[in-house]
């Protein structure tokens, strides 16, 4: 007696089903391909960025030290030494809008000053002087130290970005907005503004202004300059007592 067979029969796909699958396979290829890249990106950004952190260390490290031994030869041969005048203030508006001048709340913009205890950095020339001499009874200023300028841009920095205030809290944003101008991570930007690089107009209209708290135990006068026991004026390197207070 024959053995009867039967054959399965084999569904056929559709055509759209497998030009599918290829796509979807073709997009996860790329979407791995694409994280396994950006996964290498942020490592080398972050050696990078210590690269840099190294390097800045060293250059004040040296700086310091040039100063030091600078001021010693100078004793040693009986001379003064005087350091060189500073290239950068911290500027913090202390009056509000009453009684101010339309010139004075012109200078009040375009120094990016529109509430009081905000603070910026300026790049000190003949222009800037005489803008800040201008408004001089609604502001204090002076200059100050390298840690404080890395202590406010670290624990109070924000960057402008599409015209929002985004905290720093990734160098990615700063690399996204000044990474042209070789600023790729917060010491870069902080070696930027406290050296006044040629990318310091970048850099700090980047930075958002600082905002500052009230001073502990408050101001002083705000009707009376810093050398008469007031608020206003320049304050030079005592600004940093000031700094200290409202950080």
């Amino acid at each position: 007696m024959g053995c009867i067979c039967f054959r399965a029969k084999t569904a056929a796909v559709p055509e759209n089903i497998l030009k599918k699958q290829a796509r979807d396979a073709k997009l996860l290829a790329l979407r791995k391909a694409q994280r396994d890249q950006a996964k290498k990106d942020r490592a080398a950004a972050r050696t990078a960025a210590a690269k840099n952190a190294q390097t800045y260390a060293e250059e004040y490290a040296k700086a310091d030290k040039d100063l030091v031994d600078a001021k010693r030869k100078a004793k040693a041969d009986g001379n003064y030494y005087v350091e060189a005048q500073a290239k950068i203030a911290f500027v913090i508006r202390t009056r509000g809008i009453n009684k101010l001048s339309p010139k004075c709340k012109k200078i009040m913009q375009l120094l990016r000053l529109r509430q009081i205890n905000n603070g910026v950095f300026v790049r000190l020339n003949r222009a800037t002087i005489n803008m800040i001499r201008t408004v001089e009874p609604y502001i204090t200023y002076g200059y100050p130290s390298r840690d404080n300028v890395r202590r406010l841009i670290y624990k109070r920095g924000y960057g402008k970005v599409n015209r929002s205030r985004i905290p720093l809290t990734d160098n990615s944003i700063i690399a996204g907005a000044l990474g042209s101008k070789g600023i790729n991570d917060i010491e870069s930007l902080i070696h930027e503004i406290w050296t006044v690089g040629p990318a310091f107009k970048e850099a700090n209209n980047f930075l958002w202004p600082v905002k500052l708290n009230t001073p502990r135990h408050g101001w002083e006068k705000k009707r009376h300059p810093f050398c008469n026991g007031g608020v206003w004026g320049n304050r030079e390197e005592l600004i940093n007592e000031v700094i200290a207070r409202m950080n």
